[in-house]
């Protein structure tokens, strides 16, 4: 069995920053690859950003404001926002590809940007 624990989400006004970070355990073998998805009210969830060995991959919406990095002793994905707007609340969610070939997500961190 392999965890995802999350934290840092919550309240920021807008401009703000947050970080998020994720941290596996259990039975971890190898990991793949470390995202973020979000999921807005309303809306399906989509990829924010994505990092693995080949490097790192961001929506549009987010580039230039989000950075993704990972500590790979700790088995710990991270993902620094800034300049926070409205349209980034939603709910985040950590996604990581490990044991050659198998998905796992977390129970997803609420994040609101309001004034």
């Amino acid at each position: 069995q392999v965890q995802l624990v999350e934290s840092g989400g919550g309240l920021v006004q807008p401009g703000g920053s947050l970080r998020l970070s994720c941290v596996a355990s259990g039975s971890i073998f190898e990991i793949n690859s470390m995202a973020w998805y979000r999921q807005a009210p309303g809306k399906g969830r989509e990829l924010a950003a994505l990092i693995s060995s080949s490097g790192t991959k961001y929506a549009d919406s987010v580039k230039g404001r989000f950075t993704i990095s990972r500590d790979n002793a700790k088995n710990t994905v991270y993902l620094q926002m800034t300049s926070l707007k409205p349209e980034d609340t939603a709910i985040y969610y950590c996604w990581v590809f490990a044991n050659y070939g198998t998905e796992y997500w977390a129970q997803g961190t609420q994040v609101t940007v309001s004034s």
